[in-house]
């Protein structure tokens, strides 16, 4: 019996106003992150801590072009919300589970904006002792920096732009978008 065709609803993709990047520039840099991290640490192993839920997608790719040897464990951390902006200090709803002390630590995430979320982060797993703690970010974003930081690794330095997909939300939506993209401002509305 032929299956019956499921006619998808309008894609999440016409709720942008525009493609900061594509899918395939996404893969095309995760490559060559992946390579400038394996040669940073040599042979050694890195403890990967991804600050979930909006760096998952990033995360995964990445690991996969990573030749290290890796142990995974994550924080949560709550700064946005249903909104468009940060709501100042970030909160911890989950920390590490894995002992980090005199280990190779790279904290992962998906945006770097404001600089509160992973310098808090930062400040946290440093009182651990780790051997060395770096930051990776797929999107760097200098125009709302709010702290003095900057990453180690940087995927893609983006305008001071609201953007959705490949992991990053508004209101838990269009994280599985596969590109990056410019919420349109009408759809910027708690919903």
């Amino acid at each position: 019996m032929p299956r019956k065709k499921v006619s998808a609803k309008v894609p999440l993709q016409t709720d942008l106003e525009s493609v900061l990047v594509t899918s395939a520039a996404i893969k095309r840099r995760i490559k060559t992150l992946g390579a400038q991290i394996s040669k940073t640490y040599g042979r050694e192993e890195i403890t990967i801590v991804p600050i979930i839920n909006g760096s998952i997608f990033f995360t995964a790719d990445l690991l996969r072009q990573v030749r290290n040897p890796i142990r995974l464990d994550c924080v949560r951390i709550f700064s946005y919300r249903n909104s468009t902006k940060s709501h100042g200090k970030p909160k911890l709803l989950h920390s590490l589970t894995l002992d980090i002390k005199d280990r190779h630590v790279l904290i992962i995430d998906d945006i770097l904006d404001t600089g509160k979320t992973l310098s808090a982060v930062v400040k946290m797993l440093k009182k651990q002792k780790p051997a060395t703690l770096r930051t990776c970010v797929l999107l760097d974003k200098k125009g709302r920096r709010e702290v003095d930081f900057e990453a180690d690794f940087v995927g893609f330095e983006i305008p001071d732009k609201f953007v959705v997909g490949y992991g990053l939300d508004y209101a838990e939506r269009y994280r599985g978008l596969p590109c990056i993209g410019v919420l349109k401002p009408e759809k910027q509305k708690l919903a």
